[in-house]
């Protein structure tokens, strides 16, 4: 039985290109099993919209109109249509309204109630012969329980997607760490994604090897 029939998960919808396994570590929930399902890799023009989305150059979403709940916009003499106060954006802000347009091309399963879509998918080789892999999902690991809370109490980043950078050595087993702790390192004119001073956070999926 696979992972995700054990968890009782349904099954990804199509044969993934790669599936990862690891177990968690140094958070709450340690040593989670995890799996993650690669349904396809994401396309130049996908990453592009991301990238647009985190420079703030993607085309804005709507304002708010307020009397949404007034009926009919008459909202007890606030005029109905009076525009709402919108937080400023920023380059997370505007990354994750883009990752919310962006197609599902994998998941991340755990034993949590439901799986996290992976909207970014991204491999290149490294000099030792090994492959380094980014996910982006859709949503903050762990934003509606507690087994992704890092150990030691320490704060988590609260951008609403997170973040997952897997190093897998070409004949051992490889490691993953995530934004939960790290900052987004993402570098336009490489057109790449990642995470700032990897070397030096703590590993959140250990033991990663292919399926």
């Amino acid at each position: 039985m696979t992972l995700a029939g054990t968890l009782g998960f349904a099954q990804a919808p199509a044969t993934p290109v790669l599936s990862l396994t690891a177990t968690t570590e140094n958070v709450s929930g340690a040593h989670d099993p995890v799996r993650i399902d690669v349904l396809r890799w994401s396309t130049d023009a996908e990453r592009n919209a991301l990238l647009a989305g985190w420079n703030m150059t993607a085309a804005p979403a709507p304002a708010a109109r307020g009397g949404g709940r007034g009926g009919g916009g008459g909202g007890r003499g606030r005029g109905g249509g009076a525009p709402v106060d919108v937080p400023k954006p920023t380059p997370e802000t505007s990354l994750a309204a883009a990752l919310e347009k962006a197609p599902t091309i994998g998941y991340l399963w755990s034993s949590e109630v439901a799986g996290y879509a992976l909207r970014y998918a991204a491999k290149s080789a490294d000099p030792a012969g090994g492959e380094r892999i980014v996910f982006i999902t859709d949503r903050r690991l762990g934003l509606n329980n507690d087994r992704w809370n890092l150990a030691g109490g320490a704060a988590p980043q609260t951008a609403d997607f997170s973040i997952i950078e897997i190093h897998l050595p070409a004949k051992l087993d490889g490691e993953g760490k995530t934004s939960l702790l790290g900052k987004p390192a993402i570098d336009t004119a490489a057109k790449t994604f990642g995470l700032e001073n990897y070397a030096s956070l703590p590993v959140n999926l250990k033991g990663v090897k292919k399926k």
